[in-house]
Parts: structure tokens; sequence; C-alpha cells
């Protein structure tokens, strides 16, 4: 990998980072399509599951009072029972492939967010459903966050539940992903330096959003996760189709 694609990667990882603080997710959803840029798609949702970890960990762990853990629970019993078939995914489709099934999974979700599911009519097995998607998307692509948004904002949670309850269901769910992916020998030594030369960006990303997290909140916050969605969703369509 050269110093180029090494550049591509650190800005993709800083925006993505920064977007992550302010909206509570993000981060895979934006960094993957943009990494993939630059280097291969497969690559591309490995470095993102390595850093996904830190950064999740981090914010689930700092806004862990804010968390609802019954939902928690629901949705990573389902990304647990999803991740197996995302896995089998991620091995045997090609890169452009895995691509197409991104931009798609993703502007599926942002017709779903548009629908705005009434709270009351949300049952508890939509929460183990949305958790499934998320785990094989995880596994296959490293954007499960889609589903999980919907979910989350299917039941009208304020941002700082959203935040708090998404980023905690991200994090376990990285664990299990990275840890299937070292099984199968997907985690190589580029990856884990590439990651390593992107986390500074990662940390910095964090950093610049941090301002901006209290001016984003209502329909403002429901919007700019609608729009970073769309943008996601179209760029990945693109690219796989060009």
């Amino acid at each position: 990998m050269d110093a180029g694609q090494l550049i591509a990667v650190a800005a993709a990882v800083f925006f993505a980072a920064s977007i992550q603080v302010v909206s509570g997710f993000g981060f895979a959803l934006l960094s993957v399509p943009l990494m993939t840029l630059a280097i291969p798609t497969k690559d591309a949702v490995v470095v993102s599951t390595i850093l996904g970890l830190f950064i999740t960990v981090w914010q689930a762990y700092h806004l862990r009072s804010d968390t609802v853990r019954p939902l928690a629970k629901r949705c990573l019993v389902g990304a647990y029972l999803g991740m197996p078939l995302g896995l089998i995914l991620f091995l045997s489709l090609d890169d452009e492939v895995l691509r197409l099934m991104l931009g798609c999974a993703v502007l599926g979700a942002v017709v779903l967010l548009l629908l705005r599911y009434p709270d009351s009519d949300v049952p508890v097995a939509f929460d183990y459903g949305s958790g499934f998607v998320s785990g094989v998307l995880n596994t296959s692509l490293s954007t499960n966050g889609p589903p999980l948004a919907f979910s989350l904002s299917a039941r009208q949670l304020p941002p700082e539940q959203f935040r708090a309850t998404i980023n905690t269901i991200f994090a376990f769910s990285a664990v299990v992903s990275l840890t299937m992916f070292v099984a199968v020998g997907k985690v190589t030594r580029e990856g884990l330096i590439t990651a390593a030369i992107a986390m500074p960006a990662m940390f910095l990303g964090q950093l610049a959003g941090m301002p901006l997290r209290r001016h984003v909140h209502g329909e403002r916050f429901r919007w700019l996760t609608i729009g970073l969605m769309l943008l996601a969703g179209v760029s990945a369509v693109y690219f796989a189709l060009a």
C-alpha cells in the first residue's frame, strides 16, 4: 500500500470518526465506502472493524448511563445469530458485489427511516430482526448501522439514548466480528499496519466532532442520520456500477 492510499484511508477515517461522535453511528457506514476508493472492499471492511472496535467501546463506556439495556440485548441476540451468514457472504462474494450490496442495504434503510415507523406499533420481535440484519451486514460489510438506526429511531429514542444504545450494540458486535475475521485469516499484517497508521486520524476526528454534538438534536438529528445514510448508499452504488 503506497502513501497516497494511506492518506486516503486516513482522510476517510477522520471524516467518519467526526460524524460518529456527532450522530452516534456512521463510522463504518462512511469509512468503508470512502476507503474502497483507495483499497479493496474486503480490506476496507477489516480495517473499519479494527478501528470501529476502539471508537465504539470508548463511546459505549462513556455513554453507558444512557444505554437502554433491554433493547440493546435484544438487538445483540439477533446480531450474533446473523453474523455467521454475513461471514459466509464476505468469504464467497467479490468486492464489487459486496459494494453494491452495501449501497442497496443503506438506501433501503433510508426509505425505512423516512416512513417514520410509529413507536406504539413496534413489536419486540422487530428488535431481534433488525439485530439479525445488522449481524449479517456487520461481518459481510462492516456496516451494521442502518438496521439498528432504523430500529432505534422507530422507538423514538432521544439522541443521548440513541448514541449510547447503538454504540453498546456496536462494541459487543465488533468483538465477535473481529474474532471471526481473525479465525478465518482475514486480519493480515498489512491490515493491522493500515489500521495503526489511521488510528491517529480517528482520534483527531473524534476531537473535531465533539464541539458539534451539542448542536445536533431533535429533527436536526434525524435528518443528519438520513442524510449520512443517503450519501453513503448512493456513493457505494455508484462506484460499484462505475
